[in-house]
């Protein structure tokens, strides 16, 4: 098996911490624990990969710089993005380290900042399209506040409670990772590698090169990229729930445990999924599926276990 874990942001910060060095760092534990876990049940030709979300660390460094910026000059988005990647890797690689030493494993584990290719034309980039949720939730009054604060800001009601406001931005496609081949060449010698953080730097391509933008890739997009591009044939897209739910936050709210490419389909087609939140995972669940991949599962990190054994999580298969 090649292997894609995915981790959500409840893998870092859950959503009512404050996002503190000793959470996060507490967090990456109990998900290294969980990844350390599967490694250790895995035959040794096995390969595992490893991509994350960012959003929260994004929106609080850039609610730090706000406080800052007559101090400090802001960073851009994409150097944000590079910051956090930074910040995220080594507490999940060092986490899975210390992991592996209680096991008693020797296992290679390194970071890969990764940099990823989107058009400059890409329809988010465009009016009031931008669909990535960014930073903390909020109740509606404190997004009028933010918004009063900052008109500049687009925020959008993302989930169907009272904390369901955040500040979105551009999530434009991921084309490629750029250190696509590096990474697929570290998994194939058999170290567990952290890339693609975040959805992967949002770069452009020009004359001269590569340039950074302004915007956030939905990280489970990217992962099917990256998937396609170290032929990983097996998608375990981790969250905060067990499984993919069809009219979620309504009285026939129902999970799902299985539902093939074709169902899938009529679902997202249908608008079953949130913008920003469980379309683009099952979307990528999709994508992977139509690429050739073997197996795409979405579950609850503390039960990721379970889901590749067939007892959790929602299954998507071709």
């Amino acid at each position: 098996m090649r292997l894609l874990i995915a981790l959500g942001g409840n893998a870092i910060k859950q959503a009512d911490e404050k996002g503190s060095t000793e959470e996060q760092f507490a967090n990456c534990e109990r998900t290294a624990r969980v990844i350390a876990q599967i490694v250790k049940h895995m035959p040794k030709n096995d390969r595992v990969l490893i991509t994350h979300g960012n959003g929260p660390q994004v929106g609080n460094i850039m609610v730090q710089q706000d406080a800052a910026k007559d101090v400090i000059p802001p960073q851009t988005m994409d150097v944000v993005g590079a910051m956090t990647q930074g910040q995220i890797g080594y507490m999940i690689e060092q986490s899975l380290l210390n992991a592996f030493t209680e096991l008693k494993m020797d296992a290679k584990v390194c970071t890969i900042v990764t940099q990823t290719i989107v058009n400059r034309n890409d329809p988010e980039f465009f009016e009031d399209r931008a669909s990535k949720p960014v930073g903390n939730y909020m109740s509606e009054d404190d997004a009028k506040r933010l918004k009063e604060a900052h008109p500049e800001y687009l925020i959008k009601r993302v989930k169907p409670n009272e904390r369901g406001w955040r500040r979105v931005v551009p999530s434009p496609e991921p084309i490629q990772q750029v250190e696509g081949d590096i990474i697929k060449m570290l998994v194939d010698l058999g170290a567990i590698v952290i890339a693609s953080g975040g959805g992967g730097i949002p770069v452009i391509r020009t004359r001269g090169g590569y340039k950074g933008v302004e915007a956030v890739i939905d990280k489970d997009l990217a992962a099917e990229r990256l998937a396609e591009i170290t032929e990983m044939d097996t998608l375990l897209i981790l969250t905060d729930v067990e499984r993919v739910k069809l009219d979620y936050g309504k009285e026939n709210e129902r999970e799902i445990e299985h539902m093939n490419v074709e169902e899938a389909e009529r679902y997202l087609a249908e608008g079953q999924f949130l913008k920003g939140s469980m379309e683009p995972k099952v979307k990528a669940c999709i994508r992977f599926l139509r690429k050739g991949g073997k197996r795409a599962m979405i579950a609850a990190l503390d039960k990721a276990m379970e889901a590749l054994d067939g007892k959790s999580g929602t299954e998507i298969y071709p």
